[in-house]
């Protein structure tokens, strides 16, 4: 008898969905990025073979669909980060059980009604506490973790691809891993606070000095003299130049020239234009306040360092000031002189001094396909309907 494949679906915890804001527009919380692969990936990967869909706001099921059977389904929570033995468990999950922290649910073995309804038969919990994203800012405070696990279970059993001479290498070489079609040469690289992984046609040019933990995913590009800090993540097509520290680029983002990022998020499709720095301290010290979607106001993080939050197809212009702890959301566009405002509801155009209006969906349309065209990709149907969706609810965070 054929085996049945595991069905896996991942699913958004709603509230969670809301405190991951602006991210979570455009994505379902397993698509965030944190380490070197997305979580969902790291799920795939510790799941094995089976077939992965999304629960997900209904205006994103286009993009990312639903396959739920109406037997059995394996509901994975998005925002929670898989190690090897919560995967085990997770697996070990027999019909009708669920595995919680505390209220908090982390998968669900069973039929969409007794989901739906929370009727479990027997609830289990995990042998150790995972990591679990509930805030912004708890993806680049894990990230260094994260990073790390990822790089273990990435290189295990595998050979790195020879790194250069011309490269200088301070600490253990063998937590560098470069994969195939990476180009490094006359770069300075410190393995002592963690791993680098240079993943496939990456570019690191001569000059870069890199701290681990360090990971640039698939054709990632480090430009000259960049100074780069860990714990920093590199999505796919990003490029990076200036300073950067302890920051996360989900992917196809660019902040390639000088100036100075830190304690960041920055979404897909973004641009930080040459000279601009993104303040991640405040002058006095003291604890910062972080726009919260959820709540539509700012709360209290408990952090002293927290920078910049920068949803997708968001960009800000040359010379560019932004304050402590500022959001931006999707579809952002900063330019001249001034600190803005600490939050910037999407589809905003303007700048300090100017004021901000909004930017014509249509002329949005616009911009982001010639941004993608430029990486060979089109703007489908499903991503200008997830846009048209965000546009009409967007007011409400004005």
């Amino acid at each position: 008898m054929k085996k049945t494949t595991l069905n896996v679906i991942l699913f958004d915890d709603n509230e969670v969905r809301r405190q991951l804001l602006p991210f979570t527009y455009t994505r379902p919380t397993a698509m965030l990025r944190v380490g070197i692969t997305t979580i969902g990936e790291k799920w795939q990967a510790l799941l094995g073979e089976a077939t992965y869909s999304y629960l997900t706001v209904p205006y994103l099921k286009k993009k990312f669909p639903l396959r739920a059977r109406r037997t059995t389904n394996l509901m994975v929570a998005g925002h929670v980060i898989p190690t090897a033995q919560l995967a085990e468990q997770v697996l070990a999950l027999e019909p009708g059980e669920a595995l919680m922290v505390g209220e908090e649910l982390i998968a669900f073995n069973g039929n969409a009604h007794d989901y739906d309804a929370r009727h479990y038969s027997r609830v289990v919990f995990p042998k150790h506490k995972p990591l679990i994203v509930h805030h912004l800012y708890d993806i680049f405070e894990m990230n260094g973790e994260v990073l790390k696990q990822d790089f273990e279970r990435l290189t295990a059993g595998r050979e790195s691809q020879p790194l250069s001479s011309t490269n200088t290498v301070i600490g253990d070489p063998s937590r560098i891993f470069v994969e195939e079609g990476a180009y490094i040469e006359g770069a300075m690289l410190n393995t002592n606070d963690g791993p680098i992984y240079i993943g496939k046609n990456v570019e690191v040019m001569e000059g870069a000095c890199i701290r681990g933990g360090f990971a640039a995913c698939h054709d990632a590009k480090v430009r000259i003299g960049a100074k780069v800090y860990g714990a920093t993540t590199l999505g796919p097509h990003c490029k990076i130049g200036g300073e950067v520290e302890n920051s996360v680029f989900i992917g196809y983002s660019n902040k390639a020239h000088d100036g100075f990022l830190g304690d960041a998020v920055i979404g897909e499709w973004c641009n930080i234009g040459g000279g601009t720095t993104a303040s991640n301290l405040k002058n006095d010290y003291g604890e910062i306040k972080l726009w919260n979607y959820a709540t539509k106001r700012f709360e209290r993080t408990g952090l002293q360092f927290c920078g910049l939050f920068m949803g997708d197809h968001s960009k800000i212009g040359v010379n560019g000031m932004i304050n402590t702890a500022t959001v931006l959301g999707v579809g952002v566009n900063i330019h001249g002189a001034g600190f803005p405002r600490n939050f910037v509801a999407s589809f905003q155009e303007g700048s300090a001094s100017a004021g901000f209006k909004d930017v014509p969906l249509e002329t949005f349309y616009t911009i982001a396909q010639r941004v993608m065209k430029r990486r060979n990709i089109e703007l489908t149907d499903a991503e200008r309907d997830i846009y048209k969706a965000i546009y009409n609810i967007r007011d409400r965070y004005k």
